[in-house]
C-alpha cells in the first residue's frame, strides 16, 4: 500500500465518520426541534430532506471507495464469494421483510409530516418480535456480504465504520424511542435482544 492509498483510506473513514455523526445529530429530537422552530411551516418536509442528504453521502461514500486502487486483505474464493453472496442476500431479505410494516412514504420523508407531533405505532412484530434493530442487523450482513465479496481495505473500512458506530448508533436511537414511547419500549427493551436476534420457540 503506498502513502496515497494510504491516505485515500484515511479519508473514506473519516467520510464514513463525518456521514454518522450527521446521521446521529439530525435524528435528534433537541436538533429537529430548533430546525421545526427555524423551518416553521416548512418542517414537515425535514424527512425527505434529511433522506436525501444520507443517501447522497452514503452513495457518495461507495463512489469514493470505488475509485481507489484497491488493496486485497486476501485474495477472495469462489467459496468466500458464495459465502458473501448468500450473508449479503439474507441481509437483503431482512431488509425488505422489516419495512414491511412501514410506510416507506413516510420513512423517507415523500409524504410530507411533522413526526415531532404525528408519533408512528411502535412495531412489535416480524423481524422487531426478535431483534429491536433488524435494519442494523441487514446492514451488517449486506456490508460483511460486500466484504467477503470484494475483500479490500475499502470494503473493510465500510465494515469496520459501521461496527465502530453501531453502539453509539444503537445508544442514541433507543434514548431518542423511549422518549417517544416511555414505558412500552422500556418494556420492550426488556424483552427483546437489540441486533443479535433471539427466536422464541
Amino acid at each position: 500500500m503506498d502513502i496515497r492509498n494510504f491516505m485515500e483510506y484515511i479519508t473514506l473513514a473519516l467520510g464514513w465518520i463525518v456521514f454518522y455523526v450527521i446521521h446521529s445529530l439530525l435524528a435528534n429530537l433537541n436538533i429537529k426541534r430548533k430546525f421545526k422552530l427555524w423551518m416553521g411551516a416548512y418542517y414537515i418536509w425535514y424527512r425527505l430532506i434529511y433522506s436525501t442528504l444520507a443517501t447522497f453521502l452514503f452513495l457518495g461514500l461507495f463512489v469514493y471507495a470505488g475509485s481507489i486502487v484497491p488493496d486485497w486483505v486476501y485474495r477472495p474464493s469462489d467459496s468466500s464469494t458464495y459465502f458473501g453472496y448468500m450473508l449479503a442476500t439474507l441481509g437483503t431479505i431482512i431488509a425488505v421483510k422489516s419495512v414491511k410494516g412501514i410506510s416507506l412514504g413516510r420513512f423517507i420523508g415523500w409524504h410530507a409530516h411533522d413526526d415531532l407531533n404525528e408519533k408512528e405505532q411502535l412495531i412489535l412484530s416480524g423481524w422487531y418480535s426478535h431483534v429491536r434493530h433488524p435494519l442494523y442487523l441487514a446492514l451488517i450482513l449486506i456490508f460483511l456480504g460486500y466484504f467477503l465479496y470484494v475483500p479490500n481495505f475499502a470494503s473493510m473500512i465500510h465494515l469496520m465504520a459501521l461496527l465502530l458506530y453501531l453502539p453509539l448508533g444503537v445508544y442514541y436511537e433507543e434514548k431518542k424511542l423511549v422518549a417517544i414511547y416511555g414505558d412500552a419500549y422500556i418494556d420492550y427493551q426488556r424483552n427483546v435482544p437489540p441486533i443479535l436476534p433471539r427466536f422464541k420457540k
